[in-house]
């Protein structure tokens, strides 16, 4: 076969751009130190490549982002609930020193100071927020846990309640209904002398001990103060499903039919008794008096032996037959008040066409919603990250607070008018006032004496019920910081993860410089010597070999 000039020259150039295209391509994996440049120069590597990036970028979403935001606000629910467990053991501690029988004056009025000032900061860190998101607010992190400022604004709400909110308690009678009901507390030193019979001017009568005396009575403490007086409560209980299933509350109470009366304040009723001494007459014992002011209703004798009879089945587990629903309006809230649309199924605006229904199914299941926010922390796994108002903001710490301040409150006014009157008993003896302003005295000094161990018990309760409302937010802290200890080991599987799926991508795309640098030289060398054999073999010709 003859092998021509144009054969051998053509050959001698496909060599040498061979060997010019592979020493590109090693100078195009030493910039960009990857060992292909598009898809076509090795599908499998690039198919891989598609893979292990899509990995790499889905760990590091988790890594560097998910995990540390959801780190944060644990961080910040930590902080906030530490405040508030610290301010609950701070309210504890006062009712360990008010259950004391040997306060003095100034003892009394510094842990009324100190409840005073606990009382306003106990919802303060409920508003904390996280990137201006409320942290305790549910899916509402828009919305504060309190109102910021005094606001007017009509809620209907339903409080879900059981017997166990029925408190007993003690009143301590201070008035005379021959005197015209007046108020030993009122007594000073120049009305003392008009304390007579009302109904007869001429009939001077003493205000004794026998016209104090302590009452019990019993009571539901709704979970705000001021409530409106256009509509009455209703009291619902015996829960039973219609035909849809949904959950209905019976607006009437077996065996009793009952009236609500509804006061502003304890002395509205009936020549201005008060509703506490009212409850345990004859004519209430079918009765419900809603004080207003207080957010307190008292029970008569048969509308509470009712309500204390009322049990859950427990052969109908989606049914609470053992709850008391009691729906009311309220309008009118101050600030720090908790919003009602972050606890109960309520309406705002009710009947007017910008109403907004909350919670609506509470109503209607056991339990109602839990809302839940959870962040996708790693593959198929998430992780709960907000803890809800429900679970530690109780109403009811501020409004064991309420209770407290108002009994001693009265404790360490009685305790003044009895040294008062016992200055004015000084004054008077032996004139003709002596005998008048003794009665005073021995009736101021047995209220005192009454409402001094009425709110010794009253803070005897209270250290049981502040632990217990402590323990709920222990609780809280506690499921915090196991959902932190989870991040904790998520975010380490993640890094390890995150470093092993870099790893793989490295050595799928990236090249081994050393060995890349080894073949760059090969391939110059290569290059270069195709170069001179290629110029030595086309200087001859056929001539050259005849």
């Amino acid at each position: 076969m003859r092998i021509t000039n144009r054969i051998i020259r053509n050959n001698s150039l496909s060599n040498i751009n061979t060997n010019k295209t592979y020493q590109d391509k090693l100078n195009t994996q030493m910039s960009t130190q990857k060992k292909i440049d598009r898809p076509s120069d090795d599908p499998v590597i690039a198919i891989r490549a598609l893979r292990l990036r899509s990995d790499v970028t889905e760990v590091t979403q988790y890594y560097s982002k998910n995990i540390p935001d959801a780190e944060n606000w644990l961080s910040v629910t930590e902080g906030a609930l530490g405040n508030l467990a610290s301010v609950v053991t701070d309210m504890q501690a006062q009712c360990t020193k008010g259950s004391s029988g040997e306060l003095t004056s100034t003892d009394r009025k510094i842990i009324l100071e100190n409840l005073k000032a606990l009382r306003d900061e106990v919802y303060a860190t409920g508003d904390a927020d996280y990137a201006g998101r409320y942290i305790f607010t549910g899916y509402r992190t828009d919305v504060s846990l309190s109102f910021g400022k005094d606001t007017t604004l009509k809620y209907t709400l339903t409080e879900q309640k059981n017997s166990s909110y029925i408190d007993d308690m003690k009143f301590v009678k201070t008035t005379d209904a021959t005197l015209g009901d007046k108020d030993l507390f009122d007594i000073n030193e120049t009305n003392y002398t008009t304390y007579i019979d009302s109904s007869d001017p001429s009939n001077v009568k003493e205000f004794t001990e026998q016209d104090i005396e302590a009452m019990e009575y019993h009571r539901i403490r709704l979970d705000y103060v001021d409530i409106d007086g256009d509509t009455m409560p209703v009291i619902g209980y015996n829960l039973v499903k219609d035909a849809s299933g949904k959950i209905d509350a019976g607006e009437t109470i077996p065996g009793a039919t009952y009236n609500v009366y509804s006061v502003m304040n304890s002395y509205d009723l009936d020549g201005g008794k008060s509703a506490y001494e009212l409850i345990n007459e004859d004519t209430y014992d079918n009765g419900v008096i809603l004080v207003r002011d207080t957010g307190e209703l008292l029970l008569g004798k048969n509308v509470y032996a009712a309500l204390q009879g009322v049990k859950d089945n427990a052969g109908t587990p989606d049914v609470n037959e053992g709850e008391i629903r009691i729906t009311y309006n309220k309008s009118n809230w101050k600030k720090s008040d908790l919003r009602p649309e972050h606890y109960y199924a309520c309406t705002t605006n009710p009947g007017g066409p910008d109403k907004i229904e909350y919670n609506q199914d509470y109503l209607n299941s056991i339990t109602g919603s839990t809302q839940v926010i959870e962040y996708d922390v790693g593959y198929n796994q998430t992780i709960r990250v907000n803890s809800t108002a429900d679970e530690c903001f109780k109403h009811g710490v501020g409004r064991e607070v309420d209770d407290l301040i108002n009994a001693l409150d009265d404790t360490i006014k009685m305790e003044e008018k009895v040294a008062k009157l016992k200055a004015m008993y000084d004054e008077k003896k032996g004139t003709a006032e002596e005998d008048r302003v003794k009665e005073l005295y021995d009736a101021a000094n047995k209220a005192y004496s009454l409402l001094k161990d009425s709110t010794q018990k009253l803070f005897e309760r209270g250290i049981t019920r502040m632990q217990g409302y402590l323990d709920e937010t222990n609780l809280a802290v506690t499921n915090n910081g196991t959902r932190s200890k989870k991040l904790d080991l998520i975010e380490t599987r993640m890094q390890s993860q995150k470093t092993t799926f870099e790893t793989l991508k490295s050595e799928n795309e990236d090249i081994d410089i050393a060995e890349a640098t080894i073949e760059l030289s090969a391939a110059q060398v290569v290059y270069q010597a195709s170069l001179m054999s290629s110029a030595k073999v086309m200087k001859s010709t056929l001539l050259d070999f005849i």
